[in-house]
């Protein structure tokens, strides 16, 4: 069949609400704390989806709303985004929703409600056919999307699966998301080394590509060659918001690597620079880098 799609996103979208802290801490000894909220459209695969679509790729997005106005307000900001939806289902338990503390830093805590999402199971058929018309497919790990790898692998896919924030090299949850993948993207913000995650990554499958996102140590890649890390990027903007730095990360380099050919040394530098531009915006879903500026920025720093 021929592809429509450059990339199909398979994974959790919901609503968001970004609560910016103006001191350093919250203040439990009182009952009011004054802080700046935003509501926006947010996720992995919210933040995954449309930061393909702003970089200009056509993406369908497979996933789950809810049946009330927050679900039928992401539908609408999807199709206005030229986002293909015919794979969004309703879910019984209502609209994802996440509530992320943000510190003065831009770093957060995140308090995460998934509503059905252990229980629903997609219209595997109708998924199918979404996923026949590409050739990337790039998953989050949100639980009914496993049913999906085996029908991604069965057509030959390039498999991306972002794994989080992992804290157990031996997850069960994540066993299978990590036996399918070809590009295995997570985040090691709860310890202090990746390596010996890459290490076992790439044992179980030498040929995958793995990334992980350190912050402001920069990022990490590892392949058969070996492991390589490679220093954060700079901004004139100040970070002021982490939430969708990982998403962005792998958008960046996949849409780099796999949809436009580039090296895997120049796809690594513009995953980050999608994720330092994103994490100096606040809420930010909606104003992610464009291809353009992508370009420009990344003219810059090869000069």
């Amino acid at each position: 069949m021929k592809q429509k799609f450059d990339v199909v996103v398979v994974g959790a979208v919901g609503i968001d609400t970004n609560v910016y802290l103006k001191s350093d801490a919250v203040n439990f000894e009182v009952e009011a704390n004054f802080t700046e909220n935003i509501d926006y459209i947010g996720m992995a695969g919210g933040y995954s989806s449309r930061g393909f679509a702003k970089l200009g790729k056509k993406t369908a997005f497979i996933g789950y709303v809810g049946n009330d106005y927050k679900g039928r307000y992401i539908m609408d900001e999807l199709r206005s985004d030229r986002i293909d939806i015919t794979g969004v289902f309703f879910d019984p338990y209502g609209t994802k929703r996440s509530v992320n503390l943000i510190f003065k830093d831009g770093t957060r805590k995140t308090f995460y409600d998934g509503k059905g999402s252990m229980y629903v199971s997609p219209d595997l058929k109708l998924c199918r056919k979404i996923l026949s018309k590409t050739r990337l497919a790039h998953f989050n790990i949100v639980n009914w999307s496993r049913y999906l790898l085996p029908i991604a692998k069965e057509l030959g896919l390039v498999i991306s699966v972002d794994i989080q924030d992992i804290v157990d090299i031996n997850d069960e949850y994540r066993k299978d998301y990590i036996e399918a993948a070809d590009v295995l993207f997570f985040s090691c913000v709860n310890f202090d080394s990746p390596v010996p995650f890459i290490e076992k990554f790439l044992q179980n499958n030498p040929d995958r590509v793995v990334v992980s996102g350190m912050g402001k140590k920069g990022c990490v890649l590892g392949t058969k060659a070996g492991i390589k890390f490679y220093p954060a990027v700079e901004l004139d903007d100040p970070v002021v918001d982490t939430t969708g730095a990982g998403d962005s990360l792998a958008v960046g380099f996949l849409s780099s690597y796999f949809l436009d050919g580039y090296s895997l040394e120049d796809s690594i530098l513009r995953g980050q620079i999608a994720a330092r531009y994103c994490c100096s915006k606040k809420a930010s879903s909606s104003e992610l880098i464009t291809k353009e500026k992508l370009d420009k920025y990344f003219s810059k720093f090869k000069t």
